[in-house]
């Protein structure tokens, strides 16, 4: 389909901005929006994992849908997160993605459910043929107890309206298994910045890189672009920068290295001065002094604060 030639590069997966009193601050979720924009990125999805939908209601994660779509304006592809636990509630969701003018939906798999092969090939068939939009697939295993194999990704790549694959699965060679299995036919992105990654995007046709938060996109933003314009060299240096601020603050199994991931992202973005907001029970903010300090360093190490590590 014709979105998957315009879904590539280095995609945000925004958080969502909390109050301390924990409602949704719209005036943050507009500044970090038009901050990304800003930056450069290739695209920006919401209400995924790294935007808390687990803790929303459905008319909150409507509002940060409509939010999004108008402050980037039309700037870079809007994908609205729509994962839920039944095909009912997920197709509602994008409906109101669709009639918003949102440029994609994506959902993973119901969680919890742990469904089988069969299952999961269903689910994406009943939501995509009932919503006239651009669909992201997301595995997610660390978030929903399955991973959807290499075969299922190829089943899943014939849907008519799935254009995309995010695989955030922390086993890379089945990754790149993956992408050189589906990339003919859907824009797939995975864990790309980096030297093994570089290889994999060159030689097996990845999109692009989804991250929560966008933290490096100091980085993986001119990473791209550069790769696209052919110098690998350029390419190389930045992807090691960013790859040292990622296993800096992320473990392999996209783990935080200090507190939750979202916790650990927004307490990150409030060190930066970035409109990230706080994060919503069942997640706690992240008050550890020490592990704060080391956040920091990981973040000065990176040349992204404007002091040196402690």
């Amino acid at each position: 389909m014709t979105g998957a030639a315009a879904w590539r590069g280095y995609w945000v997966a925004a958080p969502t901005p909390f109050r301390l009193d924990g409602k949704l601050d719209d005036e943050a979720m507009r500044a970090m929006c038009e901050m990304y924009v800003a930056d450069g990125v290739h695209g920006v999805l919401v209400n995924g994992t790294t935007g808390e939908w687990f803790s929303q209601t459905p008319e909150e994660r409507r509002r940060v849908a409509e939010i999004a779509v108008e402050s980037v304006g039309g700037a870079v592809p809007v994908v609205i997160g729509c994962t839920t636990y039944t095909p009912a509630e997920t197709i509602e969701l994008a409906r109101h993605a669709a009639s918003i003018g949102a440029d994609g939906a994506c959902s993973t798999p119901p969680p919890y459910a742990h469904p089988s092969t069969e299952e999961i090939v269903h689910f994406y068939a009943t939501i995509t043929e009932a919503v006239d939009l651009p669909w992201m697939v997301y595995n997610w295993p660390r978030g929903t107890a399955v991973d959807i194999d290499v075969a299922t990704c190829i089943r899943l790549a014939q849907l008519e309206r799935v254009v995309a694959i995010k695989d955030s699965t922390g086993d890379e060679l089945k990754c790149a298994r993956a992408c050189e299995a589906v990339s003919g036919d859907v824009a797939f992105f995975g864990r790309f910045i980096h030297r093994v990654g570089l290889a994999f995007y060159r030689e097996l046709g990845g999109a692009g890189n989804i991250d929560g938060g966008g933290l490096g996109a100091r980085y993986s933003v001119p990473y791209f672009e550069a790769l696209w314009a052919g110098d690998l060299g350029e390419a190389r240096e930045l992807g090691a920068r960013y790859a040292a601020l990622s296993s800096s603050i992320v473990n392999p199994d996209y783990s935080g290295k200090f507190a939750s991931p979202t916790a650990q992202l927004k307490a990150a973005m409030r060190l930066l001065a970035q409109p990230g907001g706080y994060v919503r029970p069942p997640l706690l903010e992240l008050t550890d002094p020490e592990a704060l300090r080391l956040l920091g360093d990981a973040l000065a190490d990176a040349g992204l604060m404007d002091r040196e590590p402690s």
